[in-house]
């Protein structure tokens, strides 16, 4: 896990989380964009607030601080919670 700024401190913004979600997703996910549950904000993740050493990897909204997204790993294993994620937008290479 990569550690970063605890949960009090100011946050990284989401391109933090690149490394961890590398591992997770086949994409750049910092490219992606979310729409937050709470308050329907759409951005890139980049722009994400990231806390990296709470219980893993959280993911804040820039505008409400919902969390979006949580990333907790194991040796073996990934837990992915996208509970505060009303939508994800992921890119798609353009068809030939």
């Amino acid at each position: 896990m990569t550690t970063g700024v605890e949960m009090g401190g100011a946050p990284f913004d989401g391109n933090a989380s690149a490394g961890d979600m590398a591992d997770v997703f086949a994409f750049d996910v910092t490219v992606a964009r979310t729409t937050c549950a709470a308050c329907g904000d759409t951005r890139p993740v980049a722009e994400l607030h990231a806390y990296l050493r709470s219980a893993g990897t959280v993911l804040r909204c820039a505008t409400c601080e919902n969390v979006q997204v949580r990333l907790v790993r194991s040796e073996t294993e990934a837990w992915l919670d996208l509970r505060g994620v009303r939508v994800i937008q992921l890119p798609v290479p353009a068809s030939s």
